[in-house]
């Protein structure tokens, strides 16, 4: 029997998302554990705070785990560029996380929206 959240595409595409992200961290050189860190915490941040959310009772509490996603999506971003920056992500691998991100963040911002509209 599956959890309600992990019914949710925004979740499953972060969980997608943050396992992407173990892969292409795998082969960061040594010496740059806390880019490696920072970004496997940050991209699984995502679909915790997804499933913390969708778990909660009262509006309020599900849109503050849904933010604080959100605000884990945006955290990526500058790792990401880092990252690339160095050379430890080519350019096409750093574009298709980097359209991951954007997708995640707008259907987080969408579930978010739906909660402000929802009567309950």
């Amino acid at each position: 029997m599956a959890f309600a959240f992990e019914k949710l595409v925004v979740y499953q595409k972060a969980v997608d998302f943050a396992d992407k992200i173990c892969t292409a961290t795998s082969e960061f050189p040594k010496g740059y554990y806390f880019l490696r860190d920072q970004l496997n915490r940050a991209s699984v941040s995502i679909s915790a705070n997804i499933a913390e959310g969708n778990g909660r009772f009262t509006k309020n509490d599900r849109k503050h785990f849904f933010g604080i996603a959100r605000g884990s999506v945006q955290e990526c971003v500058p790792l990401l560029e880092l990252a690339a920056r160095r050379r430890f992500l080519n350019t096409g691998w750093h574009e298709s996380l980097k359209n991951d991100l954007e997708e995640i963040s707008r259907m987080l911002s969408g579930l978010i929206n739906g909660l402000e509209n929802r009567k309950i």
